[in-house]
């Protein structure tokens, strides 16, 4: 057998440069590169990999590892989980700061690879340059705390383990139903050891991305289903994107006449202005589509987990006859809520279901009547968007000014804070890759750096990234890496002192949004002075943005074309009134209200929680 004597980082470098997916005859490479900070614990091993193979895989320095993982997070989701990045750090912090993004990846079943270096196997010097000592165990390290968090996790002790390990990491990476974080422990002496690799390994090896249909009894029943279903939804989730079901899904809503309301993460799997779309559904939903989702006898849930915000806590089906049926590649969550599992890809689903049913339609009346609530929605959106909030401008209105300028297949990124609930609500989708919103896992510091892969995966867009104070000031630093590679982002830094979504929250509990907003501290020893004199601009452009300082919509809008027309990243910083909020939109979210408390408000609160959570239901 022909072998090839490399280190073990040389040889993994060269493993994951010969690996392809597949979809649809599309072929295209898994690892489109490298995102990386050197420490001691990886630069003598994986950096000298990467310098020595710069030919056939590049590598990208950024600035900040929980961030690195964020922007893998971003470019594997534009790239509809078919290719990824690769992520390595040290030993120590650099391995710990991966576990916040190792945990966006998988609880949003997004394939990305986590590499980072460990303490020595040999134990010969031990305890080394952080490590973290156990007393009842030797083979431990900080690591460990990645095993949660990845759906594949592994520590190559050594360098033959790889081969083995490797392939099974890319088995999990290319599973569309179980995929999320893989992490490759990598002890740093491990790393820097030679063997013999066999030559077959380094082949270039081709991951076949099929598209898996449910048994014939299945269909049956959920045809059946439907057809009897007088007042069907459809929610659409993450799955329509991923597995380029849009096309499919406005077929079929066209055909069958079932009206169609979006997660977060499947928002822009129908236009805005289609008459089948309802928009957002569930806490962060559009009143309209929450109406008819309160309504319905049938749900038919495509890629889509339920989360909370979805199911308005689980409030959102009052019908005492509803019944589900769930389309997703995951079996885990096609049996959620009891449903009919059609356990397949979305897009063949779809379009089996679409033959099956032909000639079904729901009432003509049904049919008007998503219609008219997707005309009076889009009314409303108008109405915010032109609000003309004084002294200071709305979110919403920052919204519409952005959305209105912005092309058909531009991107808007966001992430945690009021920005998501507002976008859900808000944001007139146009492309179904035009709206890129990290809300599974609600991660404040997504936003620039999600950013950042969002543009790598498709730099044909203009990418425009939505952020608030409280998230820039987590995590910015990645602006300097768009500089570095010419990542050109449109960045809007939207100013309101603080926390927002989270006082507003607080005020709805009864706490009147306490420890919510950047104030000094007053003479009452609470965070109640006044505000704090942060410069964010002036910190914008520290890290090397073109920045723009405006106030007024008017003003936006013209800072919006002069960065269009920059060839840069630049930071627009904008400041918004933090208590203009949306009305009502007909939903709740089950957040726990304190149960006895010396506070009136708190007490209040409190009665409301009780009434409103006997309205929570489990459909069996």
């Amino acid at each position: 057998m022909k072998t090839r004597r490399l280190t073990t980082a040389q040889a993994l470098v060269q493993f994951l440069a010969a690996q392809y997916t597949e979809r649809d005859g599309k072929r295209q490479r898994l690892f489109d590169g490298v995102l990386g900070i050197f420490g001691h614990g990886n630069v003598a091993g994986m950096g000298q990999a990467l310098q020595q193979h710069a030919g056939i895989m590049k590598y990208y320095l950024v600035r900040n590892e929980q961030a690195m993982v964020l922007s893998a997070v971003a470019y594997a989701k534009v790239k509809n989980r078919l290719a990824t990045l690769v992520c390595t750090s040290s030993i120590g912090p650099g391995a710990t700061n991966m576990v916040t993004g190792a945990a966006a990846a998988t609880v949003n079943r997004v394939p990305v690879l986590l590499l980072p270096g460990d303490i020595f196997a040999t134990r010969r010097v031990s305890p080394v340059l952080q490590q973290l000592e156990s007393p009842w165990s030797q083979d431990i390290s900080v690591n460990d705390t990645l095993k949660p968090v990845s759906r594949y996790w592994d520590r190559i002790n050594r360098p033959e383990q790889l081969v083995a390990s490797a392939v099974e990491a890319v088995r999990v990476l290319t599973d569309q139903a179980d995929t999320g974080a893989v992490t490759l422990a990598l002890p740093q002496d491990v790393q820097a050891e030679a063997f013999e690799f066999p030559e077959r390994f380094f082949d270039e090896r081709t991951w076949h991305i099929g598209r898996p249909r449910p048994d014939r009894h299945a269909m049956d029943r959920a045809v059946a289903a439907i057809r009897a279903a007088e007042q069907p939804l459809i929610i659409a989730g993450g799955g329509v994107i991923y597995s380029e079901a849009a096309e499919e899904l406005q077929a079929f809503a066209e055909a069958t006449g079932i009206p169609v309301a979006e997660t977060q993460a499947g928002k822009g799997s129908l236009r805005y202005d289609h008459p089948s779309s309802l928009g957002g559904l569930g806490a962060s939903g559009t009143p309209g589509a929450n109406l008819i989702a309160r309504e319905a006898d049938l749900v038919i849930g495509i890629g889509t987990r339920y989360s909370d915000i979805t199911t308005s806590s689980r409030t959102g089906f009052q019908n005492p006859d509803v019944r589900f049926v769930n389309i997703n590649i995951a079996a885990f969550d096609a049996h959620k809520q009891s449903a009919i599992a059609l356990t397949g890809d979305a897009r063949a689903v779809l379009a089996d279901l679409r033959g099956a049913l032909a000639g079904h339609e729901v009432a003509p009346g049904y049919r008007d009547r998503v219609r008219t609530l997707n005309v009076e929605w889009d009314r409303e959106v108008g109405r915010v968007y032109a609000l003309g909030n004084e002294p200071l401008p709305s979110l919403g209105e920052v919204i519409g000014a952005v959305n209105d300028f912005s092309e058909p297949l531009d991107v808007v990124v966001a992430a945690a804070g009021a920005l998501p609930g507002e976008l859900h609500r808000l944001w007139r989708t146009r492309d179904p890759a035009g709206y890129h919103v990290e809300y599974g896992y609600s991660t404040m510091g997504y936003e620039v750096a999600g950013g950042m892969g969002v543009k790598m995966a498709a730099p044909e867009r203009e990418v425009y990234v939505m952020v608030g104070d409280g998230s820039w000031l987590m995590m910015s630093t990645e602006i300097v890496t768009t500089i570095q590679e010419n990542v050109k982002l449109i960045v809007i830094l939207i100013d309101n002192h603080g926390f927002s979504s989270i006082g507003a929250l607080s005020e709805s509990v009864g706490s009147g949004g306490f420890g919510t907003e950047a104030r000094y501290r007053g003479e009452d020893d609470l965070l109640t002075g006044g505000h704090l004199p942060i410069d964010l601009a002036a910190n914008a452009a520290s890290l090397g943005a073109s920045t723009i300082e405006v106030r007024t919509i008017d003003e936006l809008k013209g800072a919006l074309a002069e960065a269009k027309a920059s060839p840069m990243t630049t930071v627009i910083k904008i400041e918004t009134d933090r208590y203009a909020h949306l009305p009502s939109n007909e939903s709740w979210w089950d957040v726990p209200v304190a149960e006895v408390s010396e506070l009136e408000s708190v007490r209040i609160a409190s009665a409301d929680y009780e009434e409103r959570r006997t309205a929570e239901r489990t459909h069996l």
